[in-house]
């Protein structure tokens, strides 16, 4: 018998609260992104233990966009981030805006108001900060902490019908400006902001902050485990206090580590400088960490949720080596991806003993790895393109590819021996002639030859021209953000070759954007969703290498 998984805390504290009977035997969990631009990988863990929990323990998952900041957000994000989490594999039980409560928040606040819990500050930023002293010095009140209930509680309705400009007024928790946690010392809990929101368009002029929003949403839709990442600790105890005096629902925030990955910046306001400025094509630049780039570069769902959940739930954020993933996209392509050849470098391979228009039917396995995967058929022909770098004038001792005398086997075809090659006035090789032996088919040879060298090649009467990019990591250090200098400045200048004059087999011309392939001996790849007929463009999702295998059944 195999090994029970262990629980990891999260799942602990659901069983705990399911054996007490805590929320009448539910669980009911929520996934809350900002629509101010693209999920990334991070998202997918976050997404990966919300609608995870949910679905282990029968219960339900919102999917609640956290829409407070009008100038920010798009409904174009909250398109992309809706796609995202299907791609992921998960479906939410209820669709929420936190504008949805945009009326219900501003009672709230009118509440904490007329308890004495809340007032207007007229102060600048610059005064409040200056204000709220430090953690090792305490805050001093506000000069309009002490106004009357009645006074806040008009001037708050004369933010609200829109008499005062941006920044001229706040509504601020009237808590303890003395409080050893900061968040605790008089936090705003409203603005004003005159921006036209995507939803609600014009209907409001102040908006919650995310501390007032978030607890209060969770609470409106009785949310029994609100799971945020360990950053939001010190909020939690002002989401505690907001629930308790608006005497609402008591959702209960829990946190668990962050998914942080190296070689990639996960921070939406760098990924958004990176596409303004060009450095890269997009939000779903296959080098980004989105999971819209991830997707395009060829990775699947199921290799995300797989290495999350190796990855698994702690209490500790720590970043996690990008070969991991690397080596769990790489398990399930290998498993998966159809088998087919492409020549990224070519060089002419010209066979001497067959006819100018002769050609020969081969049979080629799709994927070894996979039973029924079937076969495909490849010709083969006088004129053949290999990888120059298969090719090697003055090859040295234990060589096994091509070069003058060699022999080498061409996968599912021929041993072939060279005989001779020609060179350009620029000392180029530009084309190598040898012979082939008929008896040495593979699969079928009786030839007695022995060779240690294989190498893929494509008939050049029929393979068809493409545009292959090769992608790597798109940062030169394992954490740009934490080193001297503008992150920017670690951009890998190598982080996408563009390879023009590529040749594949003809069969990948008709390839799905979801077909995934394995080009022997090259890496994985995967059709890029702007290719056409006209123009066949692949991209390299990962390499063949795999030196996290290793590391990953040691652990």
């Amino acid at each position: 018998m195999s090994e029970e998984k262990s629980l990891n805390f999260l799942e602990e504290i659901i069983e705990e609260d399911l054996k007490n009977n805590t929320h009448q035997g539910r669980v009911h969990t929520r996934f809350p992104p900002e629509p101010n631009g693209y999920l990334h990988i991070g998202h997918a863990k976050s997404i990966c233990v919300n609608f995870g929990l949910a679905q282990k323990y029968n219960g339900k998952c919102n999917l609640r966009f956290d829409d407070t900041n009008p100038s920010t957000e798009e409904t174009a994000y909250v398109e992309s981030i809706k796609t995202d989490i299907e791609w992921l594999g998960f479906k939410w039980d209820h669709e929420y805006y936190t504008s949805d409560y945009f009326g219900t928040l501003y009672q709230y606040a009118q509440q904490l108001i007329l308890k004495g819990l809340a007032y207007v500050d007229d102060s600048t930023a610059e005064e409040m900060a200056t204000l709220k002293g430090t953690p090792t010095t305490v805050g001093v009140n506000s000069p309009y902490r002490n106004r009357s209930i009645e006074e806040n509680a008009q001037l708050f309705e004369e933010m609200r019908a829109g008499k005062y400009p941006d920044g001229a007024k706040v509504l601020r928790a009237k808590i303890d400006m003395k409080h050893d946690n900061m968040l605790m010392r008089d936090p705003v809990i409203y603005r004003i902001k005159h921006a036209h929101h995507h939803r609600t368009g014009d209907a409001w002029c102040i908006y919650p902050m995310y501390d007032f929003a978030h607890g209060q949403s969770d609470s409106i839709e009785e949310i029994t485990h609100s799971i945020c990442t360990m950053e939001f600790i010190p909020h939690r105890e002002l989401y505690d206090w907001l629930i308790e005096k608006l005497e609402i629902f008591p959702s209960h925030q829990y946190e668990f580590a962050r998914g942080n990955v190296s070689y990639m910046v996960t921070s939406k306001r760098r990924l958004l400088q990176l596409v303004k400025e060009n450095h890269v094509a997009g939000w779903d630049d296959p080098r980004m960490p989105t999971i819209s780039g991830l997707r395009r570069r060829g990775y699947t769902p199921a290799s995300i949720r797989t290495f999350w959940e190796h990855v698994g739930v702690a209490k500790r954020d720590n970043t996690i080596d990008i070969n991991l993933l690397e080596f769990y996209i790489r398990e399930e392509l290998n498993k998966v991806a159809l088998r087919r050849m492409a020549v990224l470098d070519p060089i002419k391979l010209i066979i001497n003993n067959l006819d100018e228009h002769e050609s020969i039917s081969l049979q080629a396995e799709n994927n070894h790895e996979v039973e029924n995967a079937g076969e495909r058929t490849i010709s083969f022909s006088k004129n053949l393109w290999i990888e120059r770098d298969d090719f090697m004038e003055n090859p040295p001792n234990k060589y096994f590819r091509l070069g003058p005398g060699l022999k080498v086997r061409l996968k599912h075809a021929f041993i072939i021996a060279c005989t001779h090659f020609t060179k350009d006035q620029n000392g180029q090789i530009t084309e190598v002639y040898a012979d082939y032996y008929p008896e040495s088919k593979s699969g079928q040879d009786t030839s007695g030859i022995k060779v240690k060298g294989v190498i893929h090649w494509l008939d050049a009467s029929s393979a068809k021209q493409a545009e292959v990019r090769l992608y790597d990591r798109l940062f030169t250090v394992e954490d740009p953000t934490s080193e001297t200098g503008d992150f920017k400045d670690y951009i890998n200048p190598n982080s996408l070759t563009i390879i023009q004059n590529a040749w594949i087999e003809p069969a990948l011309t008709s390839a799905s954007l979801e077909d995934k392939f394995q080009f022997l001996r090259l890496g994985y790849f995967c059709k890029d969703r702007n290719s056409t007929n006209e123009h066949i463009i692949f991209n390299r999702t990962v390499g063949l290498k795999d030196s996290w295998a290793k590391e990953v059944k040691k652990g």
